[in-house]
């Protein structure tokens, strides 16, 4: 129930010592037969009460949203934003509540996107008037619409985090520059929307390498710099693995057998690159991929009636084996990396092959 901040915490007041901080993640280490750093922890419930809170807070955004939207376009999104800010205050910054505090992120800077987005509607009848059917115009018009209400979403998260330094607000403020780059490619190459997922994919790299940057700045992941990483992993997976299988064309006919071996192969690569990192959101964001394409290849093989079935059994066979032997198989990637290896998480002594 208590996260690596709240134990840093207890250790900064006085509470306990480092030495006995220290003692019991080793004891928690030892029952579970792994590092504290591989349980990839996140705080979403500190209890029941997170979730009580959360639908109230729910409901009360859902009605000052429907509420300010009949008065004007944009006053729904100015109220969700000023509601989820004044919340925050009480929930996020004295109550420290998991749940509840990634809600009011979301709204915020959901409301503020919506603000910027209302304030456009009421203007577009003069947009149509002003650009007419020049459609090279109105793209341009509608990217840097796209790229301003980025830039605005990313500032919003910019304040929520200095403010209450809640871990997903890293991500998000990143979401929304990676969208701000997009739009603002868009713009300048008309051809780049024939090329929309190789700058999805390029995006995604990019919040790959700053989820690194973070997680390779607290590799005992102790603060709360390891559940910003865990943030931006969850949010850089489905932009590098979703273009990928995209551009593969996965769902666009029969999957073939070698189209099939190509699917398990890049999942066997993502296995590989997700046990270096420590980090399994790229293994999650593919595995629907993974799913579809070895139901295909028994379909083809003749298991009809079955093919879903044995599907998930090989499947889910894999991956409590990958589960259960994570560290040593860590051992296997990591250890031939040399000094590379030293920046990532590291892997005990005895479930390293390479010790």
């Amino acid at each position: 129930m208590y996260s690596e901040v709240d134990l840093n915490s207890a250790v900064e007041a006085g509470a306990i010592s480092p030495e006995a901080a220290a003692a019991f993640r080793d004891h928690i280490a030892s029952m579970r037969s792994a590092p504290i750093a591989d349980e990839e922890h996140f705080r979403l419930l500190t209890g029941f009460n997170d979730i009580f809170v959360a639908i109230a807070a729910a409901l009360m955004l859902v009605a000052v949203a429907k509420i300010g939207g009949e008065i004007k376009p944009w006053l729904g999104g100015v109220a969700v934003a000023a509601l989820s800010w004044g919340l925050a205050e009480y929930f996020t910054r004295i109550r420290r509540m998991a749940l509840p505090s990634i809600l009011l992120l979301l709204a915020f800077v959901g409301g503020i996107a919506a603000t910027l987005v209302g304030i456009v509607a009421i203007n577009v009848e003069l947009l149509e008037r002003y650009v007419g059917n020049d459609n090279e115009t109105q793209r341009q018009i509608a990217a840097g619409i796209a790229a301003t209400v980025g830039v605005a979403t990313a500032g919003a998260a910019w304040l929520h985090w200095r403010r209450f330094m809640v871990p997903i607000t890293v991500a998000a403020g990143a979401v929304a520059v990676v969208g701000v780059m997009i739009a603002l490619i868009m713009i300048a190459i008309p051809t780049a929307q024939d090329w929309a997922m190789p700058i999805v994919l390029g995006g995604g790299v990019l919040m790959f390498l700053f989820a690194m940057r973070w997680d390779m700045s607290d590799r005992e992941r102790k603060t709360r710099r390891a559940d910003v990483a865990f943030w931006l992993h969850l949010a850089a997976a489905p932009m590098i693995a979703h273009p990928i299988f995209r551009m593969l064309g996965i769902f666009d006919g029969a999957v073939q057998p070698g189209m099939a071996a190509v699917v398990l192969l890049l999942y066997v690569g993502f296995a590989i690159v997700a046990l270096a990192v420590d980090r399994r959101a790229l293994l999650v964001s593919s595995l629907a991929y993974v799913l579809y394409a070895m139901y295909a290849l028994l379909q083809t093989a003749g298991a009809v009636e079955l093919g879903a079935a044995l599907t998930a059994l090989v499947i889910g066979s894999a991956l409590l084996t990958l589960s259960a032997f994570w560290q040593p198989m860590r051992g296997l990637v990591v250890g031939p990396l040399g000094g590379l290896g030293n920046r990532l998480p590291p892997v005990p002594v005895r479930h390293s092959a390479y010790a």
